[in-house]
């Protein structure tokens, strides 16, 4: 767990807006005192969740799309410092672990174009990189039996967390995707478009599925692809849900919770589903926070439940003086999962 810049309570303490009268998350979440091993730490402490950033935009570049991920980390955590500690909610179910330490990674890719190829192969050898530091982090959180929240990042990151989760169980996992698209591209070396594919080409994900893919930005081949395959990974699509009404949204949840129900799961969230949130691949279309926060309460509340990810939100690529709702859009999505996966 050397890789993690820990979150300490005079971190929490300087962005916790303190008002009398009311109890905030920021005074009562836990973090790792100073000088104590992280493992051992977690191990003895109640908090049956850990909060864990990842500030990096480099899977991001690496599949050709906008930087900006790397903020939202920072965004999230101010914004959960801040909810109410209540009846509904409690902030002592919450371990804040840090953030992963990815300042030379990101030094490195300052320069770097994805339109050369060498530069490419530097992009995605980085991307392999972090693969290995977050897959660590999330299996020490996972073998300890707590639910890792992971925050921040490209959607490279589900690489790591379903490894991770994988080699803590003993056994491949499942996931589901609430994304518009599949990150089920060809393996081409490492990026945000293809972490599902290498977790599954290396046994890592048994079963998979993607919740509201956009037809319009899903190709002939990863259709075909998954064609191939679908006793093992299968889909949606945004416009049949919610378009053409052909299908119907509860129904749809239902029936993806049977195909991954029969073992443990991931649940990964792309900002990128829903219309007008800054991110890498903006969108005018698609599903609504509500249905968002519907989704994450509804697959929270079966105990297989082992992680969620919510990934791909840029809070520096929107208006600045907006660009703490993105913040505060993780911060209902992380206790709606509380909540539900709780009862």
């Amino acid at each position: 767990m050397e890789k993690i810049i820990p979150f300490t309570v005079n971190d929490l303490a300087k962005i916790t807006n303190h008002r009398s009268g009311e109890i905030k998350f920021g005074e009562k979440m836990l973090t790792v005192p100073k000088g104590t091993n992280p493992i051992t730490f977690l191990k003895s402490c109640e908090a049956k969740y850990v909060l864990f950033g990842i500030p990096e935009d480099i899977g991001i570049r690496a599949n050709f799309g906008r930087p900006g991920a790397a903020s939202a980390w920072d965004s999230a955590i101010k914004s959960i410092a801040n909810i109410q500690h209540n009846r509904f909610c409690k902030g002592s179910q919450l371990a804040v672990l840090g953030q992963l330490n990815v300042t030379e990674e990101m030094k490195e890719v300052e320069h770097l174009d994805f339109n050369d190829i060498d530069d490419r192969s530097k992009l995605s050898q980085l991307v392999e990189k972090i693969d290995k530091d977050v897959s660590h982090i999330i299996f020490n959180i996972v073998k300890l039996g707590k639910i890792p929240i992971v925050i921040g990042g490209g959607h490279n990151n589900a690489y790591g967390n379903i490894k991770g989760s994988a080699l803590a169980k003993g056994k491949p996992i499942n996931a589901i995707n609430f994304d518009a698209h599949s990150d089920f591209r060809i393996l081409e070396g490492r990026h945000s478009g293809n972490g599902f594919s290498y977790a599954f080409e290396e046994g890592f994900l048994k079963k998979y599925f993607i919740f509201g893919l956009h037809e319009n930005y899903t190709s002939k081949n990863v259709l075909d692809i998954i064609k191939k395959i679908e006793d093992r990974v299968r889909y949606n699509t945004y416009d049949s849900v919610n378009i053409r009404k052909e299908k119907d949204f509860n129904q749809e949840m239902t029936q993806a919770l049977e195909f991954i129900n029969d073992d443990f799961y991931g649940v990964e969230i792309d900002l990128d589903s829903i219309p007008n949130i800054a991110c890498s691949a903006m969108t005018l279309s698609g599903f609504s926070v509500e249905q968002l926060r519907q989704f994450i309460s509804f697959f929270a509340k079966n105990k297989n439940a082992t992680y969620l990810h919510i990934c791909e939100g840029a809070p520096d690529l929107g208006e600045e003086k907006n660009n703490h709702l993105i913040g505060k859009l993780i911060g209902y999505l992380v206790t709606d999962f509380i909540k539900s996966n709780n009862q």
